[in-house]
């Protein structure tokens, strides 16, 4: 097989509810094909919505802790360990490709729900290293963009990049309750107008996702959880095919797209 023929995609997975972790559903499901049909990632590096802090900080310990950062859910949720390795080596290597940025090595964090509650259904195994970056909360979007595109050489290296976050999140609005609600028209407008900017590939419109109107201030009322796309579409290549291996909007404003390129 020719070495451009194995090279990872990049993916965006909208997380959601953290008890997808625990549900076999259309999600889950997605998420667990993912893991099938993509190439063996020698890593995984994690943008996720929830490590979101003042500086920016990549895993650097061999075993990172299963973080339960979340509150009033069943106790199994609590009790889900994911004991997947991290990978110190490959945390140095990208303190070096974000220089000048200053890069902490941590060894505090582990990995939070963002990550886990994803790649316990695409790697059931929890045999893939796995390392996070932080989202520096300080920053303005186009910085993660660029920090995204400084880790393209990685994708070359079989190191599966992901972002994990979700394109509409507004919790004030969603529906907790178990019956299906339907979702906002916002919400749809929303998911529909950033659909349609990533498949003509245009970038600048995503990266200053506050121009795009009310829809976006009711998708997006925080950065966190939309940010980590920016890292995802930064190391997007020419004439690379992109995908919604998974769709949906759940309780009415959290967006469950996954965006694939490659």
């Amino acid at each position: 097989m020719p070495h451009s023929m194995s090279k990872m995609p990049v993916i965006f997975f909208g997380h959601g509810n953290p008890m997808n972790a625990l549900s076999r559903n259309a999600y889950s499901e997605g998420w667990r094909q993912i893991g099938k049909t993509i190439p063996r990632p020698k890593a995984v590096v994690a943008i996720s919505a929830h490590w979101y802090i003042q500086g920016t900080a990549v895993t650097a310990m061999e075993r990172p802790r299963t973080i339960h950062d979340f509150g009033g859910f069943p106790r199994e949720l609590f009790e889900v360990e994911y004991p997947a390795p991290g990978d110190p080596e490959l945390a140095i290597q990208i303190r070096e490709l974000l220089k000048p940025i200053d890069v902490k090595l941590d060894h505090n964090w582990g990995l939070d729900h963002g990550a886990w509650s994803v790649l316990t259904h695409a790697f059931p195994q929890a045999d893939v290293p796995i390392v996070q970056i932080s989202i520096d909360k300080m920053k303005p979007p186009a910085f993660h963009y660029e920090v995204g595109k400084r880790l393209a050489p990685l994708r070359d290296e079989q190191v599966l990049i992901i972002g994990s976050g979700n394109l509409v999140h507004n919790l004030h609005t969603y529906a907790w309750g178990r019956h299906a609600v339907e979702p906002f028209d916002w919400a749809m407008r929303f998911e529909k107008q950033v659909r349609n900017l990533l498949l003509s590939a245009d970038d600048g419109p995503l990266v200053n996702y506050e121009t795009l109107g009310p829809e976006a201030e009711l998708s997006v009322p925080t950065p966190d959880h939309y940010l980590p796309l920016l890292y995802v579409i930064a190391l997007r290549r020419e004439g690379e095919h992109l995908s919604f291996p998974v769709e949906g909007i759940d309780g009415g404003s959290v967006s469950m797209l996954t965006i694939r390129i490659g």
